[in-house]
């Protein structure tokens, strides 16, 4: 984004300078011409001016009817001219989307409180008591846990070997 505001104002500054050059060039020029060439000129300039000042202000009065036969804005404007249902209609997204964020945050909470019950379910269901997790001897505890259960798993592999 940047990059095009860098480079329309590198645009616009190399305008800037070409037309500075043209009316510098123009203007040294000027003096050199004939009278009727000059009057000519100039006469051709008023006419282009005229013109340009009616073209602006028929866009101007356009945009202006445009705006007062009823733009998406008036629809809350109001001014009496738009129905009831079409102003309660243009609030109905605004109320869409805050139904949906009150959904999203209550399912969000919902999880919440699912993932905590699990938690719970499972530390009150275990065999040790909550206050061993808080014990500096409980990670001894689990690794001598896991060294039992891994020894009746050892010994029932180690005899299908020995019956073969």
């Amino acid at each position: 984004m940047n990059e095009s505001r860098q480079t329309t104002h590198d645009t616009d500054e190399l305008v800037s300078r070409f037309a500075s050059r043209v009316t510098a060039s123009l203007d040294q020029q000027m003096t050199a011409l004939p009278v009727d060439i000059t009057e000519r000129l100039r006469f051709a300039r008023e006419q282009a001016l005229t013109k340009a000042r009616r073209e602006r202000a028929l866009a101007a009065a356009s945009a202006v009817k445009a705006v007062a036969v009823g733009g998406g804005a008036m629809a809350l404007a109001g001014n009496g001219r738009s129905p009831r249902w079409l102003k309660l209609a243009s609030l109905l997204p605004l109320l869409l989307l805050i139904a949906g964020l009150l959904l999203i945050q209550q399912s969000q909470w919902y999880e919440q409180i699912t993932a905590a019950a699990e938690v719970d379910t499972a530390l009150l269901s275990d065999k040790l008591p909550p206050a061993a997790y808080s014990d500096p001897g409980f990670k001894e505890y689990l690794q001598e846990d896991e060294q039992q259960q891994s020894r009746p798993q050892l010994q029932q592999q180690q005899q299908p070997q020995k019956q073969e």
